[in-house]
Formats: C-alpha cells, sequence, structure tokens
C-alpha cells in the first residue's frame, strides 16, 4: 500500500502533476488499515489524476478491488484509466457505478475485456452503455472473447432489444460468465426471445436477472427454466467431479499403500535372506542358533500375519469402493427414473396444452357469435338511440326558444312596472301642485267666506288626505310588487344555482364512476397484460388507443358540461331531467361502444394467447429434448466411468491375488530352501 501511494506521488512529480488531496487521503487511510481494496467512490476524478492512476495500475500488484463508482468520470479519463487495466494481473473485482459511460467508454471496456485475463467482475449499473448501439456491438465483441469473466452488472444502462440482440450473439460465444445482471433496461420481448436462444447453446450462465425490462411473464419463466437447468447441470458436474477425485484420490491411496506394503514385505524378505545367508555360513548349529531361526520364523509368522491384515483391510476398502460404485448406479437408475417422469409429465402437459386449446378455441366460437349478436343489437340499439338524441336535441332547442322568450316577457314586465311607477309618481306630483294651487285660491277668499271655506277645506283636506293615503297604498303596493318580483327573480336564482349545483355533483358521481369503471377496464387490461404479456406491444397499443378514446371521452364530456352548465342557467326542473336523460342516453351509448371495444381486444388476447401458448409448446419440446440428450449423454459417460473403475478394480484384484500367489510361493520356497528345514530333516 505504502508502494502504491510512493509510486502515485513519484508519478504526479515526473509529469508535473499535483497530486489530488482527496485521492492522498485515501491511500493514507488505506495504509493504515492494511486493505487490498481501493475505494474512490464519490470522489471527482481530475483527467490528470486518471492518467497518473492509469500508469499506477499498469505496476500495481497490491489492490484486488477497484471501486470508482459515482466519480463524474470525463470520456478521456474512463478512457486512459481504463487503458492502465489492460494488463493488469491483479484487480479482480472493478466498479463503475454511476459514471455516464457512453459511446467512447462501451468501446474501451470492449478492449479491456478482450485484452484483461485476471477481472472476474464488472459492476457497469446506471451508465448509458446501450444508448450507441455500435459502441455497445463493441463491448459485446470483448464479452465474448473474454474467457475469465464471471460476474457482469449492466442495471440501468438503456438497453433495448437491438442491445439484447448484440448481448445474445456475445453469450453465444461466451463460456465463463455465471451471472448477468439486466434489471431495468429496455429490452422487450424482442430482446428477451434472442437471450432465450442464446441461452439454449450457453450453458454457463446460471443467473439471469431481467425484471423491468418490459418482457412477458412466460418469456421470464422459460428464461428462469433455462438458467436453472444449467444451474443444475453444474451441480451434477461439480458433484461428479469431486467424486471422482475422490474415488482417484482413494485409489491412488490404495495403490501407495499397497506399494509401500509390498515393498517392506520384499525388504523383510531380503533382510531374512540376508540373516539366512549368514547364518548358512556356519558349518555347525549350536542351540543358540537354534533359537535364533525359531526367533526368526516367529518374526516372519507375525509378518505374514501383519501382511494377511492388510490384505484383509486392502479387500474392506474394496468392498467400500464397490458399495460407493453400486450407490452410483442406483444414482444413475434414480435419474433415468426421473427421466422417465419428466417425459410422462411432458406427454400429460401436452395433452393437457392441447385439451386447453380445443376448449379455448370452442369458447373462441362461442364468444366470437355471441359478439356478432351483441354487435348487431348494440348497432340497433344505437340507432335507436340516435335518433332519441336528435328528438332530445330538437326538444332541447325548442325549450331554449321557450326559455328566450321568457326572459324577454320578464324584461318586459320589469319595463312596464318601471313605466307604471314613473307614472304614479307623475301623478303624485301633479296631484300635489294642483292642491297647491287650490290652497292659494283658497287663500285670496278666506276673508270672504271664512266658514264656508274652513268647511270647504276641510272636506278638501280630508278628500285629499284620502287621495294621499291611497296614492300612497298604491305606491307601497307597486313597491310590494316590485320587491316580491325583486324576491321572485333572486329564488329562481338561487333554485338555478341549486339546481346546477346538484346538477354538478350528478355529472362529478357520474365522471368519478366512469373514471372508476375505466380503471378497472384498466386493471382488466393489465391483469390480461400479465397473463399475456408475449404479446404485449399489442396490449401497450390497446392501452393507448382506450387512453385516446378515454381523453377523446374526457374532451366530449368537458364540452358536454360546459353546454350542460349554459343550459342549466336558463333551464328549470324539467329542461334539467331531459338533460339528464340525454347524457345518460349518452352514457349508455358510449358504455356500449368501450364494452364491444373491450370485447374485441379480449378476442385479440385470445388469439394472441394461442399463438404464444403454441410457440411455448415448441419452446418446452425443444427444451425436452435438449434435457434428455443431456441426461442420455450424463448417463453414457457415468455408464462408462463405471465401466473403466470396474475394470480397473478387477484389474487391482488380479494383481493382488498373483502378488499374494508370488508370496505365497516365495514364502514357501524360502521356507523349504532353509537351514531349519534341512536340519528337521537330518533329526527326523
Amino acid at each position: 500500500m505504502e508502494d502504491f501511494r510512493w509510486m502515485y506521488l513519484q508519478l504526479c512529480k515526473e509529469g508535473s502533476v499535483e497530486p489530488q488531496e482527496s485521492v492522498v487521503a485515501l491511500l493514507q487511510e488505506s495504509r493504515a488499515v492494511h486493505s487490498s481494496r481501493l475505494d474512490l467512490s464519490g470522489h471527482s476524478l481530475s483527467t490528470d489524476t486518471c492518467t497518473i492512476l492509469a500508469r499506477s495500475f499498469q505496476k500495481d500488484a497490491v489492490f484486488t478491488e477497484v471501486s470508482l463508482s459515482d466519480c463524474m468520470l470525463t470520456e478521456e479519463g474512463i478512457k486512459v484509466l481504463l487503458a492502465g487495466l489492460f494488463h493488469n494481473t491483479s484487480v479482480k473485482c472493478l466498479d463503475l457505478k454511476g459514471n455516464n459511460l457512453r459511446s467512447t467508454g462501451a468501446e474501451v471496456l470492449g478492449k479491456l475485456l478482450g485484452c484483461n485475463k485476471t477481472l472476474l467482475r464488472l459492476v457497469l449499473e446506471w451508465n448509458a452503455l446501450g444508448v450507441w448501439e455500435e459502441s455497445f456491438s463493441l463491448f459485446c465483441d470483448g464479452l465474448a472473447s473474454n474467457n475469465t469473466l464471471t460476474h457482469l452488472d449492466l442495471r440501468n444502462n438503456q438497453i433495448n432489444h437491438q442491445g439484447a440482440s448484440e448481448l445474445a450473439l456475445a453469450l453465444r460465444h461466451n463460456s465463463t460468465l455465471e451471472e448477468l445482471d439486466l434489471r431495468w433496461n429496455n429490452i422487450g420481448m424482442l430482446g428477451g426471445r434472442s437471450l432465450l436462444e442464446a441461452l439454449q447453446k450457453n450453458k454457463s450462465i446460471v443467473q439471469l436477472e431481467m425484471a423491468g425490462n418490459n418482457i412477458p411473464c412466460d418469456l421470464l419463466k422459460a428464461l428462469e427454466h433455462t438458467t436453472g437447468h444449467n444451474a443444475e447441470r453444474e451441480f451434477t458436474l461439480r458433484e461428479s467431479h469431486n467424486k471422482t477425485y475422490v474415488l482417484s484420490r482413494e485409489i491412488q491411496t490404495l495403490k501407495e499403500e499397497k506399494g509401500r506394503q509390498f515393498l517392506g514385505l520384499m525388504e523383510t524378505i531380503d533382510r531374512q535372506k540376508e540373516e539366512m545367508g549368514r547364518s548358512s555360513r556356519y558349518d555347525m548349529f549350536t542351540s543358540s542358533d537354534v533359537r535364533s531361526t525359531s526367533v526368526q520364523i516367529a518374526q516372519l509368522q507375525e509378518a505374514l500375519n501383519e501382511r494377511k491384515s492388510a490384505i484383509n483391510s486392502l479387500a474392506a476398502k474394496l468392498q467400500m469402493t464397490e458399495a460407493a460404485l453400486a450407490l452410483s448406479e442406483q444414482k444413475t437408475q434414480s435419474t433415468g427414473e426421473l427421466l422417465s417422469r419428466m417425459e410422462a409429465e411432458r406427454e400429460e402437459q401436452k395433452e393437457q396444452q392441447s385439451r386447453l386449446r380445443k376448449k379455448q378455441e370452442e369458447e373462441k366460437s362461442l364468444r366470437e357469435g355471441k359478439l356478432h349478436r351483441e354487435i348487431q343489437n348494440l348497432m340497433e340499439n344505437s340507432g335507436q338511440l340516435r335518433n332519441k338524441v336528435e328528438e332530445l336535441e330538437c326538444r332541447c332547442k325548442s325549450q331554449q326558444q321557450k326559455i328566450f322568450e321568457l326572459k324577454q316577457e320578464h324584461t318586459n314586465s320589469t319595463a312596464e312596472l318601471k313605466m307604471r311607477l314613473t307614472k304614479a309618481e307623475d301623478r303624485l306630483e301633479s296631484e300635489k301642485q294642483r292642491s297647491k294651487r287650490a290652497l292659494e285660491d283658497m287663500e285670496g277668499l278666506r276673508h270672504k267666506e271664512v266658514e264656508h271655506i274652513s268647511q270647504h277645506l276641510e272636506e278638501t283636506e280630508k278628500a285629499l288626505q284620502e287621495r294621499i293615503f291611497k296614492l300612497e297604498a298604491q305606491r307601497i303596493h307597486l313597491e310590494e310588487e316590485l320587491s316580491r318580483t325583486k324576491a321572485a327573480s333572486v329564488t329562481g336564482w338561487a333554485q338555478a344555482e341549486e339546481e346546477l349545483g346538484k346538477v354538478r355533483a350528478q355529472m362529478r358521481l357520474k365522471e368519478q364512476e366512469r373514471v372508476s369503471s375505466l380503471e378497472e377496464k384498466l386493471c382488466s387490461l393489465r391483469s390480461s397484460m400479465q397473463a399475456m404479456q408475449l404479446h404485449c406491444s399489442q396490449q401497450k397499443q390497446a392501452i393507448s388507443e382506450l387512453q385516446a378514446k378515454n381523453s377523446h371521452q374526457s374532451i366530449e364530456m368537458d364540452g358536454l358540461r360546459r353546454w350542460i352548465e349554459e343550459l342549466q342557467q336558463d333551464l328549470s326542473g324539467k329542461d334539467q331531467e331531459k338533460v339528464a336523460e340525454v347524457s345518460r342516453v349518452r352514457v349508455e351509448l358510449q358504455g356500449y361502444i368501450g364494452q364491444l371495444e373491450a370485447e374485441r381486444t379480449a378476442q385479440e388476447g385470445l388469439k394472441a394467447k394461442i399463438s404464444a401458448l403454441e410457440r411455448e409448446m415448441k419452446v418446452l419440446t425443444n427444451n425436452h429434448r435438449e434435457v434428455l440428450l443431456d441426461k442420455e449423454s450424463e448417463r453414457s459417460s457415468m455408464l462408462e466411468k463405471l465401466r473403466l473403475k470396474e475394470v480397473e478394480i478387477m484389474r487391482m484384484k488380479e494383481d493382488e491375488a498373483q502378488r499374494a500367489s508370488y508370496l505365497q510361493s516365495a514364502i514357501l520356497t524360502y521356507v523349504q530352501g532353509s537351514p531349519l528345514e534341512q536340519y528337521s530333516g537330518r533329526k527326523k
């Protein structure tokens, strides 16, 4: 770690570049921790710093994991930095998350994958490698030529179906990649099919993440099934390799032990021969010599017993190996039975799918006939409803004319009342002036006829007061009539506003019901989309059409709402009921039309589902055929290995039997040719 820090500072000094303080501090912390991980995440690296780091990586042998996530690397910086890792032999994990890598980054990454021979894990999440197709194809070429990478993370890289096709071509030639993460791209159904076809030939991918790519559910299940098959195949291969390794080790240990035992036996025989040779040099045999020979014979007998026990242990080990072989044979038989069960299940699935397809065809024919009849009925109903709508529109026009006439009458009546009020006021003024003149005349004649005038004045005053009271009563009556008319107009306006609020509430409720019905339709469409995602593009188009119709209907509703609001300001309760009836008729007509469209889309979805089921049957048959072929080849290879093991065990048994016979004959010849045998013969 200290060497890397020193080398970084030295290269900065040689290149006349100011060392970046954050990088130096991070290297200082890493030196204190003694870690093999270089974490520069979140540090903004300049182009000069990238150049110095690239030169350091060319000579580095310390770091095995480098993290450069969210470093805001420029195109030139990433090009220089990755060029320094082309021939690096220590970095096994590289994290370039969130650096917005584009065309240049994709090209340099392709070269890195083609040159580097030690990189095992590459994280490229949150970049934009799939935007430029030519650059991404170069990246895929590098991946195809790579034979060391085992984990690749390409989440959120804007990869479309064409990029997925390029990646599928790379996977056809790559045989080491085990885990691939393609979540949250835009691969689609076409890209998913390309990857599925590639995984039919690629047997190394054991984990594939494809969520958030607009891929139908059945295609995702097919991809999961393929990767699961690869994982099972890899597990069985590893298990068989482990078993063969263990068996080979046991056989090797048995061979070594037998060789050691044989060598020990030969050494003991040689020692006994030497001792017997030394003992044969003496002409006379003493009692001590006899005792030594008897001791030697006892030792030989003990050695023979030990060898017998070793041979028995070897025989027990051979029995154990034979039991292991029998267990492997039982496993092969169980795999054969499993294959037969899988074939039977596949036949049952075929029969079920054929029955389901026939049933769906019958249901489709019945539904088509029903739909034709409903369409005819709906066409007739729509014609009747159009006629009703025309009649209601004529009635609405006539009611509008009546309302206009009533408005004119109202304005005329208010004008007449105003005229009458002005006339009454003029008459009152004229009467007042006339009374004043009469009073003046009466005052001139007052001196002549005081009593007569006083009586006459009283009478006239009473008459005038009565007339004034009448005029005031008339004025009050007119004012009351005017106030009543104003109150009636105000109450009319209030009633109209209340009715308008009610109608608005009704329209809002109807709009909410329509929105809920449309949401239910959208939910049903989404559920059907989840059930039949092989034709997601067609369903999206249907959803867009429905949304367009919904927007068109909302526009029509807005227009109708404005039209109804204009009518409601002038219409009475009966006119509001007629308008509500017209709107209800239109809603029913639109509902019938929406149901027809939904039935049509459902019919198209059934056709798409039938075609999808046929394709899925083809895919399943191909997969089962390949599984059967793989299992058959594995079974044949296991049988061949078992045969070879049996031959080798038989050969070992024969060798052991031959060696035992040789040993027995050697011991017999040795005993027969020993001086002790001769001595016993003389004694007799």
